[in-house]
């Protein structure tokens, strides 16, 4: 990390130029991504005690650290200005005024084995009131630009020598103008409230265990009129107190709250203490992508690029398999065969493992690729057991299975009578393949669209390549939906990804394929190319996948379909075959999942951010957050089924608006 002096980082804070750095003492870490009128401290962060006290420190590093604030910088990193204090309270407290932040005794113990001489004292006061000229510094700078500054000032405490139930997070307003910041109090304290954390009850009081009466308080109190602070307390429910452990899993969702809590209420305030017309908590936040996300970024690009399911998963001898079993389809089990795992899946876990996320500050961005990289994992794990019995487990692991809810909006759909006769199937493969040339040219998406002999599917994207399956007819109503489904969404989807500065959303966010089917069956719809026989299909992938999962044979899926759904044998085997490749691909079941999952985010909220790339509808708040940030570039293509004006089939909305 870049290392200043006192007056370099005072110059480019006056100067108005953001910068990370540590004072080249190491007593502070200051992170300025953007300037914005609100800082966050967290001043007893550190755990530092300099080399030539640490001899004379009567007290071990388990005694510190429990009076110690940890992690309490890591609640704060999302935000666009951090100061951070690195060294132990022990050496001086920065919560305290120049006359005492030196302790002789704290907490009943002594903390010195003799007393520390004037020029040791002197070192650590001047660190002292360093930080309070570069505090001081900001506030100023920040007022004067923007009319405004809030400050959040964050702590932790120890409960568990208190007899008595307290909050878990305590505001101190004693020496906060109560009677002019009013709203501002009640509206941070409501947001505090609703934060969830894993299996805690979560609670908020002002004033309950402390005032806020801390020195950085008074010293904003004292030279700065239109600065709010607001001292925060944390209940160390992050942690065990008594042993230091702390806990995972309830850091990392504090940190996302906060973030959210935090830029909320500095965005509401704002608005009401300023002439700001419109802004939202993403226009606070820093609009620069970090460096430690791009550097993690391209590495996971670089490890795994090359990873396309499908590719492996559909079956290299699709066609004899399917003559072959059509000859005997009361006792042939297809035997497939797939294209061999050419990466070596123990050295790709080890790679994705050792990618540092950990560097990653924001809370949201860093979560992503968590789930990204645990998604991938079990991608490795799905491909290296096709094939086999682990495969179905692997398959459920990575896209679940058909739940009752999904089964009962199959069989609602499949109980529908057909009330329109299907176009005949006249138009060839080649004829497809020029009219998606066509329909490419019109989008102005460049890609190579060709016949292919190894689909079950009828086309395919991959990429900026869609192959069309040569053995496949289809009507000029199937076509067209096809394409809007393939090249509006697929394609497009993959052309955005491109030109973002994130490649995570060429790989695709968990979910995504759930979001993208989903999407891609809507614009269909949206095309007025969605017939009840299209419908159908989905609902019969549902219940192949549901006999699959319960163990029904593979003739006995294809027997239903056949016989029971009067599927012709075409289709029953495409159906079949879809879910019983690999060893038990649950896939498909998604299908329906989606469409009616992208049916409710049509009907209330603005699709947009989810067309950057291979996205999940559960990253939606954020995708709009980084669009908004300008950390994203709005989609350059749009499905243009969006853009149709309404041509739905009545019959066809009234059944979509009947699945829940």
């Amino acid at each position: 990390m870049l290392q200043l002096t006192e007056a370099e980082v005072l110059d480019k804070i006056q100067q108005l130029i953001p910068f990370e750095a540590q004072l080249n003492d190491g007593s502070l870490t200051i992170r300025i991504s953007e300037y914005q009128p609100y800082i966050a401290t967290a001043i007893h962060h550190g755990h530092r005690l300099r080399g030539d006290l640490m001899p004379n420190c009567l007290l071990n590093e388990d005694e510190r650290y429990f009076e110690e604030d940890p992690f309490t910088g890591d609640f704060i990193s999302s935000l666009p200005i951090v100061l951070q204090g690195e060294d132990s309270r022990y050496e001086y407290d920065l919560n305290r005024g120049p006359d005492n932040c030196i302790y002789e005794e704290a907490w009943g113990k002594p903390v010195w084995a003799t007393p520390l001489t004037d020029a040791e004292r002197a070192v650590s006061l001047e660190k002292h009131n360093t930080y309070y000229r570069i505090l001081a510094c900001l506030v100023d700078t920040l007022e004067s630009h923007f009319g405004l500054c809030l400050l959040y000032d964050l702590h932790s405490y120890n409960y568990q020598r208190i007899e008595r139930e307290v909050p878990v997070f305590n505001l101190g307003t004693k020496q906060v103008n109560r009677r002019r910041w009013r709203k501002e109090i009640d509206s941070l304290m409501d947001k505090l409230s609703h934060i969830e954390l894993p299996n805690i009850d979560v609670t908020a009081q002002v004033n309950d265990v402390f005032q806020g009466m801390g020195y950085q308080a008074t010293f904003v109190k004292e030279n700065f009129k239109n600065t709010l602070i607001m001292p925060l307390e944390v209940k160390k429910v992050f942690m065990d107190e008594a042993r230091g452990e702390s806990y995972p899993l309830v850091i990392e969702k504090m940190k996302a709250e906060m973030k959210n809590v935090l830029t909320e209420h500095a965005a509401e305030t704002i608005l009401r203490r300023t002439k700001v017309k419109k802004l939202t908590s993403s226009h606070i936040l820093a609009s620069k992508l970090p460096r430690e996300v791009i550097k993690l970024d391209r590495q996971l690009h670089a490890i795994a690029r090359g990873v396309n399911t499908l590719s492996y998963i559909n079956p290299l001898n699709i066609k004899q398999e399917k003559r072959r079993f059509l000859q005997r389809p009361h006792d042939y089990q297809p035997n497939f065969t797939y294209r061999q795992l050419d990466l070596d899946p123990y050295k790709f876990r080890e790679q994705l493992y050792r990618l540092p996320v950990e560097d990653i500050r924001d809370a949201d961005i860093q979560q992503m690729y968590r789930k990204v990289i645990d998604q991938l994992a079990v991608r490795i794990d799905l491909l290296t057991s096709i094939g086999t019995d682990e495969f179905l487990y692997n398959s459920l692991r990575y896209y679940g299975q058909p739940d009752q809810q999904d089964i009962a909006n199959a069989n609602f759909i499949l109980h529908a009578c057909e009330y329109d006769e299907p176009e005949d199937e006249t138009i060839t493969a080649q004829q497809a393949i020029q009219a998606f040339k066509d329909a490419a040219d019109d989008y102005g998406i460049k890609c190579k669209i060709a016949g292919s002999k190894q689909l079950i599917a009828r086309a395919m994207v991959s990429g900026r390549n869609i192959k069309v399956n040569l053995g496949a007819k289809f009507n000029q109503k199937d076509l067209n939906a096809l394409i809007h489904h393939e090249l509006g969404v697929h394609l497009v989807t993959s052309a955005n990804a491109e030109m973002q500065p994130l490649k995570v959303l060429q790989l695709g966010l968990p979910g995504n394929t759930h979001t993208q089917e989903g999407l891609a069956i809507l614009c269909e719809h949206l095309s007025g190319s969605f017939p009840l026989h299209r419908l159908k299909t989905l609902a019969l992938r549902v219940i192949a996948v549901d006999m699959m999962v319960r163990g029904e044979t593979f003739n006995e899926t294809y027997h239903v379909l056949h016989h029971e759904y009067k599927l012709s044998k075409d289709d029953a085997f495409t159906i079949t075959a879809r879910a019983y490749r690999g060893g038990g691909f649950t896939k498909d079941y998604l299908y329906l999942k989606g469409l009616k999952d992208a049916l409710h985010a049509y009907a209330n909220e603005d699709l947009t951010s989810l067309f950057v790339g291979k996205t999940g509808f559960e990253f939606k708040p954020l995708l709009d957050e980084l669009i908004t940030r300008e950390i994203l570039n709005k989609p350059a293509f749009l499905p243009k089924a969006l853009e149709l004006k309404e041509n739905h089939d009545p019959i066809i909305d009234y059944m979509l608006r009947c699945i829940k």
